[in-house]
């Protein structure tokens, strides 16, 4: 009895298992349970003691005007990037859906932005945007219009970062959506076409509403990479200038490595989790009306 249980599938995949089952539980869910006790403490992460404290670094959360600041440029910044990227990838994967020469090379193209790292973005839109010398501010003033301060402005600078941040998940989108479009029946386009539709109502009326699956998967997963922005700013602005950039995760991150306050860093990071697990939520319940399944 016990020879047949040892040589059965499931001990045999427990037994290949376990090891990556053990590494993700001490690497992975074990500092997520520490992260979540020191929430709940007072820590500098150099001193042996920690004072518990409660509740306290949660209810600091709602009178710190840095934190509400950063939540409100995190809102923006999620309100044009999500949307930006989705119709930009939309649109470049509707431009290569079709059978052109050296089609492959432009995909190939479009999606080398998602291999480039965003600390190497992050610096290549400070060459593109420099006052002085970059290529941008040589556009404008070649055309009459003078030099942008763009990164270095307060009103600005979070709009540049958008603007990188599309450049950069473009690529990722455009991948999607061309799976998604490749998965139209065209035997549909060819009957509309047929009855008279152009190709922009026969877009409008076949192609976008059989992209339900895609775009509730890109809205989801853009949303909760934009919640947690965090390389592009530390790249660029370091959350200025006059703290224009300053999004919650950089934020984190400053009162944790930069003010040694540990324990409230680890409230907003659960703070920010539960915001995005209620998101996520919401965004599929409301998918179950919206799209088709």
């Amino acid at each position: 009895m016990l020879g047949r249980v040892l040589k059965s599938d499931g001990v045999a995949g427990w037994a290949l298992t376990s090891p990556a089952v053990v590494l993700i539980g001490i690497f992975g869910l074990l500092p997520v349970l520490m992260s979540l006790q020191l929430s709940f403490q007072k820590s500098d992460l150099l001193s042996k003691k920690t004072p518990w404290v409660g509740l306290s670094n949660y209810r600091k959360l709602a009178e710190d005007p840095v934190f509400l600041e950063a939540v409100k440029h995190t809102i923006v910044y999620t309100a044009l990037f999500v949307p930006g990227t989705m119709l930009v990838g939309l649109l470049v994967a509707a431009a290569m859906n079709r059978s052109l020469r050296f089609m492959s090379v432009y995909r190939t193209a479009a999606y080398v932005t998602m291999a480039v790292s965003t600390i190497s973005q992050g610096i290549i839109f400070l060459w593109l945007t420099d006052r002085d010398y970059g290529l941008v501010n040589a556009t404008l003033n070649a055309v009459g219009i003078p030099s942008q301060p763009f990164l270095a402005s307060p009103s600005q600078a979070l709009f540049v970062i958008v603007a990188m941040t599309i450049w950069g998940w473009t690529g990722f989108a455009v991948i999607v959506y061309l799976a998604a479009l490749q998965g139209v029946p065209p035997e549909l386009h060819e009957a509309a076409a047929i009855d008279g539709a152009g190709a922009f109502t026969r877009f409008r009326t076949i192609t976008v509403p059989m992209l339900g699956p895609a775009n509730l998967f890109l809205v989801v997963w853009l949303t909760i990479n934009a919640l947690q922005l965090f390389d592009e700013v530390y790249a660029t602005t370091r959350g200025g200038p006059l703290r224009a950039t300053t999004v919650i995760v950089y934020y984190l991150w400053d009162r944790a490595f930069v003010h040694f306050d540990a324990g409230y860093a680890a409230a907003m990071a659960y703070a920010l989790f539960v915001v995005i697990l209620v998101i996520t939520a919401v965004q599929f319940r409301l998918a179950k009306r919206h799209v088709p399944s």
